[in-house]
């Protein structure tokens, strides 16, 4: 039988909303030139499906395709190169408008700051994207990754230069594996977009990092005649990312701002519980995390991000995995004239999600809810490409994790 998708309104008590700054648009703009002085920088595509809209009745449908990040097949390296630039920036006592790609790949950097380990744990693109950015930048990562990884995305950052495991326990305690050999390496420091009582400042940089990516897309937006998005569905694992955008869009549109509509893995929906409990406080989800959606397997929160999320967010939403895989068949198969969008198990969650609310009555108080219908413009997020080529086949062309 198949699993339903669960889903709670935000009825938080709001709190102070202090870290709604963290998204300022000046924080914003400087990983944004930060960003853009690397070489292999480019503004990644925002789809815009017309037929795939219609189909559903929507009034406009916007995936930001993340497959073409830096060549890394994922927006992770945004969150994690900003924090190194941020951390360097720090150390050397410089402003991190200084730090470009230029001057932390030249000699003088060298002779100023030397080197330094990057430790981060991870289920694939995070640590991928920390892994690239030490090579470019003539640094040292050391990668944990949680039992039942991807081979595919473990050769991905072997092939950086990182030193990477695979290790016999969930996301969870590769963090904290991570974080104790960090704090016991001469110039170690641990890059997690997950923050905790005393590891707050990295998590905020790489949140700040993401905002290009949200950024990037409010531009497109513009380019294309669509001021703002009435509603924007964002995935989320400890919540950083969403963290990032729901702040970023709210700061961009202060009086006006979208509905935003926060989706996770069933198996790790810890915002999700957070809001059924409705009382403001986080909540932790353990065990394995078995869910296809590997790069939202996280139970526990950032509670920087969780701040702006209970302020802000309109609804939680927990997907069951078939959810992403619909949206993945969905993108990858569009409907005529669309562009295609390669999206992996992580990265498609938002078009199975909407495709859900929008073909059939099963879900139509959450649709009613939220206000959707053909005057409704929707923006995504594919967070990732293909980056586990087994897994993507099996869903795609072996019809893994049906609807019914």
């Amino acid at each position: 039988m198949k699993e339903t998708i669960k889903w709670a309104a935000n009825t938080m008590p709001p709190s102070a909303d202090e870290h709604l700054s963290i998204m300022s648009l000046s924080n914003v703009a400087k990983a944004r030139f930060f960003h853009s002085t690397f070489p292999q920088y480019t503004v990644t595509p925002l789809a815009q499906l017309d037929g795939m809209a219609k189909y559903l009745g929507l009034g406009g449908l916007y995936v930001k395709n993340e497959a073409y990040r830096f060549g890394l097949n994922a927006f992770k390296v945004l969150g994690g190169s900003f924090a190194m630039a941020r951390f360097i920036a720090k150390m050397v006592e410089r402003d991190v408008s200084e730090m470009t790609y230029n001057y932390l790949t030249s000699e003088k950097f060298r002779e100023e700051f030397g080197q330094a380990t990057f430790f981060t744990a991870t289920d694939g693109n995070h640590g991928r994207g920390v892994a690239w950015a030490a090579n470019k930048l003539g640094q040292k990562a050391v990668v944990h990754m949680p039992k039942g990884s991807s081979q595919a995305r473990y050769e991905n950052i072997k092939k950086e230069g990182a030193q990477v495991t695979i290790e016999d326990v969930n996301y969870d305690d590769c963090v904290r594996m991570a974080a104790a050999e960090a704090a016991e390496t001469y110039h170690g420091v641990i890059v997690q977009d997950t923050a905790w009582e005393g590891y707050e400042e990295i998590p905020t940089w790489i949140m700040q990092g993401y905002g290009t990516m949200a950024g990037e897309a409010a531009n497109q937006l513009r380019e294309i005649g669509v001021n703002r998005p009435t509603h924007v569905f964002i995935q989320a694992g400890v919540g950083s990312l969403a963290g990032a955008v729901v702040g970023y869009f709210t700061n961009l549109f202060p009086n006006d701002p979208p509905k935003f509509i926060v989706m996770e893995a069933q198996a790790a929906d810890c915002l999700y519980q957070g809001a059924l409990a409705g009382d403001g406080q986080p909540r932790i989800v353990d065990g394995d995390l078995k869910t296809i959606m590997a790069g939202l397997a996280c139970g526990e929160p950032n509670i920087l991000a969780w701040d702006i999320l209970r302020n802000h967010v309109s609804a939680f939403v927990s997907c069951p995995d078939w959810v992403s895989a619909r949206g993945m068949r969905m993108l990858g198969v569009p409907v005529k004239g669309d562009p295609t969008v390669i999206s992996g198990e992580s990265g498609a969650v938002g078009m199975g999600l909407i495709a859900a609310l929008m073909e059939t009555d099963e879900y139509r108080d959450l649709r009613d809810y939220l206000g959707l219908d053909r005057f409704s413009q929707v923006l995504l997020f594919s967070t990732e490409g293909n980056t586990d080529p087994m897994k993507f086949r099996k869903v795609l062309w072996d019809g893994e994790y049906p609807t019914i």
